[in-house]
């Protein structure tokens, strides 16, 4: 058993010395990416701001809000050059296992109407469809719905 918990990649809370690693990675993955301030704003309240470590680097990253029986997923994203590795998905289920732990009956999210690769690896993890939030994003050219997703705990 020891051996199968070694082969996972390091999680750890978000530190304010991370967000240099967090904000370069933040924007080569997003054409509209969070600030820095954003991810301040969120460890400063309390949100579950984790960093995934791979080679001794932060790989990837996610924003989880617990409340009231909910939880809404805020952000999630793996480096570039790591992207379709695993990584994602070993994060996304660190989050669902934190909100489970939270009481959390239910995860929410917003993700990109074009971001096919985030929607399929959200419904591969049993989220399911269940609206579109209006010019939700920036876009480079205007706005760009978001598709809400959820998932039952």
């Amino acid at each position: 058993m020891s051996a199968q918990l070694e082969t996972l990649p390091p999680f750890r809370r978000m530190e304010p010395a991370d967000l240099d690693a967090v904000e370069i990675i933040e924007r080569s993955v997003y054409t509209h990416p969070w600030t820095r301030g954003n991810f301040a704003d969120s460890m400063a309240a309390g949100y579950h701001c984790h960093v995934m470590e791979s080679g001794g680097r932060i790989a990837g990253y996610s924003v989880l809000m617990v409340a009231a029986g909910e939880a809404h997923l805020l952000n999630l994203s793996v480096a570039l050059p790591l992207q379709r590795r695993g990584l994602g998905s070993e994060l996304l289920r660190f989050d669902i296992g934190l909100a489970r732990d939270g009481g959390a009956q239910t995860i929410y999210l917003e993700v990109r109407s074009s971001n096919a690769a985030g929607r399929a690896l959200y419904a591969r993890h049993g989220f399911t469809e269940i609206g579109i939030r209006r010019d939700y994003y920036p876009a480079d050219s205007g706005r760009e719905h978001a598709v809400t997703m959820e998932k039952k705990l």
